[in-house]
Formats: structure tokens, C-alpha cells, sequence
């Protein structure tokens, strides 16, 4: 809900149903509560049954945290309609319903309204509730396929000099003043604008916002003002086939485009990748948004050159508009360089000084869950890692590999209710670039271990360089058991995630905690 309200607010209180004791502050701030009508636009109402200029307490998506005097948006899902969830949401007390659809016969006392798209008008509706928060802050968009957390954190540690810089995107949403997990990559548009607002309260002048492709296509970010918007890349491990690819593609084109209504004010693209190349050309020639280029690609704008990568660091030459700087970072993979071009490129499009930025990655700690090196002492190298996809783990399995003097393990596992076509590809990668794999449980949710150990037993090419261990904290600890001097371990899949769903609970498991305590167990106390 809107506004984040205590079940004891005095708003709340004013709708709640049945006797209740009068309350001077309560009808004082009933008389001055919000409108309907002050977040629907005409042109946005198809139809409507019960008055619009009925007071309301705020705006809810999801049923079971509807309060009194909420209006409760119904919106269409992947899986359900939020129209199934109406009865509940008028017997928490929504006071209105807005949604694709009129009911024939409308409980009493309830507003419905009618639009084209609930989706769009819940967006410009929160949009409105928190007074524009976005047009208080300087907001940096990121989106592609892959790329996107790790060039978001890095922006926000160059940023963050003087002043806060909030952070909605994969791993958390930092909010200024308190940071807190987070439940998707792109938050519903109900949840963004009241997060941003968050930020604006807490003194952020900047916000960075991980934008999935999904996200896009489900509006939650429609109509949000971006100062700047980044491409990261089109080609990845989150592409399945050529449909999903196209999808793909068309959402990141349309966030540059139309999404927000008009362009961000900066357009920073990725021109090493196909896609990008082909979005820069489009922006090149719109006046409405400035276009900065980044890669490796000579033609680039800010690019990297003479690029050396090692087991712990990559080091490079930084060309851009305001001269050329040696470069030395302490996340590894050349991936890893098109990332921090990414995050350079925006600070140096923002008008941040470059220089700074470049000293200061020094004492950047790195991504959670994203290549992080996990040190107790042992003498060889453990990676935690959430590739989780067949592309993924083989581009994390090849950076390995060229930096790895040693033999290569990798243990990992695929989700429950998750795409079963992906399980033999993970498995296909893993024995290509691998010594030895240990195939264990990811998420396995109600779907069970053993179904999905079948999917991925049709990606064996090689039986005796995989064992199956059902549960990942011994599949781990024997992995470790199997490591010598100069080896590495990767632990994959699960990255930052601090819990495993199992089929009807979820338990705490954090593969970089539990390495830890495996190693330390093992003997491994001095880290290095």
C-alpha cells in the first residue's frame, strides 16, 4: 500500500469499519484525505461504477495487504488475474477496484473503474501518490540482459562521494537510510515510485535502478523520468531462442524510446554487442537524448584498451573524451571490463570527474554473490558465483579457466519450476570447461531433486566427471575434499541468496557462509 502506513494510522483508523470510538485526529485526516480522482486522469477512465471523488488511504496490488480505504489494483499476471483477488480485497476494506473490467453487479459501497491498461495507470497513479519522486533525483537506468547488477553497484560506489545514492536492483534495495532485500530486480511501479520516494526522504540525490527486460514489458517503470539509461548487453545467458531474444531486444529499444514517455536525457549503449550497435544508431540520430558510446569497439566513446586479465584483478588503458588513464580493478573477467566501461562511461556522462572515479575503484569490495573469492586460508581458490543459466556458467567457467593453474570444479544445481529445456544445457557447459562436476539442488521447490536430476542427466557427455550429491552443503564440502594447490572450486547458482526453497519451506543457505564454514572446519583459519 501506498505510503507504507501502520495498521494504526490515523487514516487507516478513519476507513476502518463497524463501531469504533470517535477520534478527533482521525476525522480531521479523513476530511483531508486523498481524492480517487486525484490520481486518474480522464482520459484514463473507460468507465466506472460509484463516485471518483471518494476519499481513499492508498493504492494496493496484492490482496492480502490491503488496508481500509485502499484501492486495489487487479492487475493481469502470468500465472493469475488479479480480478480472482477482488472479494478478498473488499472484505480488507479497498474502498475502489480499478481494473480491465466492470462487474455486472458491483458490491455496494465500492468504486469500480474501468481502463485500457491497469498496469500504465497504476504506474502514473503511485506516480502521482509520491509526488514525482524521480523528478527529484538523478536516476540511472540499467538494463540488458546481463551486466546489469554489477554495473549497477559499481556506479553507485563512484557516486557515492559526498552524498547517499539509493540502489533498487537484484541483490537489495538501498534506500538511503536503510537498506533491505529485495523481492525482484525491477520492483512493481507501486513499489519503485514509493521506494524512490524513500530515497528522496532519506537525502539521496541520486538513484540507480537495475531495469530487467521484464520489467519493461510489465510497466514498471512506465513513465519513470531517467537522467540516464544504460545498455549493457543483448547476448547472454538469459536468452533462450530467437523469440525471447526478439522480446528481448524490443523492451530495451522501447526503454530508450517511449517507455518513460520520452527518452532519458543520456543514452550510454554498449557498442561491442549486435544489439547495441543497432541502438545506437537509432539514438544517434534523436536530438532528444545525448548519445555516449562505451567498449572496446575503437569507435567507442569511452573504451578500454591493452586489456590484461588475472585470477584477482584486470588492468587496462581508460581512453575517453577527457584523456587516458591506466585502469586497475579488482574484479576479475573480461566480462567484468565491459561492466566497469559501463559504469565509467555514465560518470563521466553525468559530469562526475573520471580521475576520482578511477582511484576510487580501488577500494571497491566487489559484487555479493558475483565472482566473489571466498578466502579462509586454503590453498586453492573457491568462487561463489549466481550463474545459473547454461551461457552463464560457461562464461564464468571460461574466465576461470584462463585464469586457473590447476584442475577446475564446479558444483551447481537447477531450480524447481524453472524451464526443464535449460538443465541438460547447464550440464553440457559445466563438462565442457570443467575437470569435475558435482550436480546437486539449487531451488528445487516442490518439484524434488531427483525429476530434476533426470532432466539434467540427458547433458552427461562424459560420467565419470560428474557425481550426483542431492544435498549442496556435501556436495561443497566434497568438492573442497577433492581441491589440491592451484585449483579452484566454483560454486554456482545461487550467488548472493541467503536461503533454499525447499518443497513447502525455505531454510536459511548461503553458499558463501557455508563455504566458509567448510573450509574453517577443514582446517583453512588464516585467510590470505
Amino acid at each position: 500500500m501506498i505510503g507504507y502506513l501502520t495498521p494504526d494510522h490515523p487514516l487507516i483508523e478513519a476507513f476502518a469499519r463497524g463501531p469504533r470510538r470517535a477520534s478527533p485526529v482521525a476525522d480531521r485526516v479523513f476530511r483531508k484525505a486523498p481524492k480517487l480522482a486525484d490520481f486518474l486522469r480522464p482520459a484514463e477512465v473507460l468507465g466506472a461504477k460509484g463516485p471518483l471523488d471518494r476519499p481513499i488511504s492508498g493504492l494496493a496490488i496484492d490482496s492480502r495487504r490491503v488496508a481500509p480505504g485502499a484501492v486495489f489494483f487487479a492487475l493481469p499476471g502470468l500465472r493469475t488475474d488479479g480480478a480472482a483477488f477482488i472479494d478478498e480485497a473488499v472484505s480488507r476494506g479497498a474502498v475502489a477496484v480499478v481494473g480491465r473490467s466492470l462487474p455486472l453487479f458491483p458490491p455496494g459501497g465500492v468504486t469500480f473503474v474501468r481502463v485500457a491498461d491497469p498496469r500504465a495507470t497504476l504506474a502514473a497513479a503511485a506516480q502521482r501518490f509520491y509526488q514525482s519522486p524521480d523528478r527529484d533525483l538523478a536516476v540511472t537506468g540499467i538494463t540488458g540482459a546481463a551486466g546489469k547488477t554489477v554495473t549497477a553497484h559499481v556506479l553507485k560506489h563512484l557516486l557515492e562521494t559526498e552524498r547517499r545514492v539509493g540502489l533498487l536492483g537484484t541483490i537489495c534495495y538501498d534506500l538511503g537510510a536503510r537498506t533491505v532485500p529485495a523481492l525482484r530486480t525491477t520492483p512493481e511501479s507501486l513499489d519503485t515510485f514509493g521506494l524512490l520516494a524513500q530515497m528522496r526522504a532519506a537525502g539521496c540525490r541520486d538513484a540507480i535502478v537495475e531495469v530487467s527486460p521484464q520489467g519493461i514489458e510489465q510497466r514498471r517503470v512506465r513513465g519513470l523520468r531517467f537522467s540516464a539509461c544504460v545498455f549493457t548487453n543483448l547476448a547472454s545467458e538469459h536468452i533462450d531462442g530467437v523469440t525471447t531474444a526478439t522480446n528481448y531486444a524490443a523492451a530495451t529499444t522501447r526503454l530508450f524510446a517511449t517507455e518513460a514517455g520520452a527518452p532519458p536525457a543520456i543514452s550510454i549503449v554498449n557498442i561491442d554487442d549486435a544489439h547495441g550497435r543497432r541502438l545506437a544508431a537509432m539514438l544517434a540520430s534523436n536530438a532528444a537524448t545525448r548519445l555516449v558510446t562505451f567498449g572496446e569497439n575503437p569507435a567507442a566513446d569511452v573504451r578500454a584498451e591493452k586489456i590484461s586479465v588475472g585470477a584477482r584483478r584486470a588492468v587496462f588503458r581508460l581512453v575517453y573524451p577527457g584523456g587516458v588513464i591506466a585502469v586497475e580493478s579488482p574484479l576479475a573477467g573480461r566480462a567484468n571490463v565491459s561492466n566497469l566501461l559501463g559504469a565509467l562511461a555514465t560518470l563521466w556522462a553525468l559530469g562526475r570527474n573520471v580521475e576520482e572515479g578511477v582511484a576510487r575503484l580501488r577500494g571497491f569490495a566487489g559484487v555479493p554473490g558475483r565472482m566473489e573469492r571466498i578466502d579462509a586460508g586454503q590453498p586453492f581458490d573457491v568462487v561463489v558465483d549466481y550463474a545459473h543459466t547454461a551461457g552463464a556458467l560457461r562464461r564464468t567457467l571460461g574466465e576461470l579457466r584462463a585464469v586457473t593453474r590447476g584442475r577446475l570444479f564446479t558444483v551447481f544445481g537447477c531450480g524447481g519450476h524453472r524451464d526443464p529445456a535449460r538443465r541438460a544445457g547447464m550440464v553440457r557447459a559445466a563438462q565442457e570447461l570443467a575437470d569435475f562436476t558435482l550436480a546437486t539442488a539449487d531451488n528445487p521447490r516442490s518439484e524434488g531433486v531427483a525429476r530434476i536430476f533426470s532432466d539434467m542427466r540427458a547433458g552427461v557427455t562424459a560420467p565419470d566427471r560428474i557425481a550426483w550429491i542431492e544435498g549442496r552443503r556435501r556436495a561443497i564440502e566434497i568438492a573442497f575434499s577433492l581441491a589440491r594447490p592451484g585449483d579452484c572450486v566454483l560454486v554456482a547458482g545461487k550467488g548472493h541468496e541467503s536461503c533454499q526453497e525447499l518443497a513447502d519451506t525455505v531454510v536459511p543457505f548461503d553458499d558463501r557462509l557455508v563455504a566458509r564454514e567448510l573450509l574453517r572446519a577443514a582446517g583453512a583459519s588464516n585467510p590470505r
